[in-house]
């Protein structure tokens, strides 16, 4: 699929020095524009967090539809862990 100019739009965010620095040597590596390293990243980033929702939406599910006390409180721990965990 080619993107067209009118499909692009610019953000300016300010990040940490540290993670354009890290940003920067991941462009360097794949040989590729800042921007495009960026972008990359961001995309992929998207797709690890709707994996990550539709996961947490399953187990939400399973949790209220369980009627197997061991189950509950399996998924309840998984639930709790994927809510506070860092």
């Amino acid at each position: 699929m080619a993107v067209t100019i009118s499909d692009v739009q610019t953000v300016d965010i300010p990040v940490p020095a540290d993670v354009a620095a890290k940003i920067d040597s991941i462009a360097v590596a794949r040989h590729v524009s800042l921007e495009r390293a960026l972008a990359d990243l961001l995309r992929d980033a998207i797709a690890a967090y709707e994996v990550r929702r539709v996961a947490f939406l399953d187990l939400g599910d399973r949790f209220q539809q369980s009627t197997d006390p061991a189950e509950t409180d399996q998924l309840r721990s998984e639930l709790a862990q994927m809510t506070f965990a860092d």
